[in-house]
């Protein structure tokens, strides 16, 4: 199946998708901040620069988008447009991923990670946000 829209339109429109500040990213962190934690976000000194960065619990969090992060769930299928290119692109993100994470075990951080899948519906949202708590504090 062919895009509906032109190579220039479609590569303005992912152009315009932001990495940052994302509604999942959001919802975290104010469940996060009502819990009575205080983070930093996208600290560039560390490798991947984590989404949410938990000084005083050595803790990192990444709120991981399915699609851009490969993640095996209904949201993280690739566009059947494109193959080659995608495949690519959303594998080197996934090794990309790996390393970063392996480097900040190895300065002692804890890495968390959150798919965007899992706290998509709120019954599975609260479940995941308190298994988080626990993480944090372990």
């Amino acid at each position: 199946m062919s895009d509906i829209f032109s190579f220039q339109k479609r590569s303005d429109i992912m152009s315009k998708i932001g990495g940052k500040n994302t509604k999942p990213e959001i919802l975290v962190r104010k469940f996060l901040f009502s819990k009575g934690f205080r983070y930093r976000i996208n600290v560039k000194t560390l490798p991947g620069k984590p989404d949410i960065v938990l000084p005083k619990y050595k803790t990192v969090i990444f709120v991981n988008g399915c699609f851009w992060h490969g993640h095996n769930c209904k949201k993280g299928k690739l566009p059947s447009s494109n193959i080659d290119f995608w495949r690519g692109k959303i594998s080197n993100n996934k090794l990309r991923d790996d390393k970063n994470s392996d480097l900040l075990i190895k300065l002692g951080w804890k890495v968390i990670i959150i798919w965007q899948c899992e706290i998509s519906k709120i019954d599975n949202r609260i479940k995941i946000l308190n298994k988080l708590l626990e993480d944090i504090k372990q």
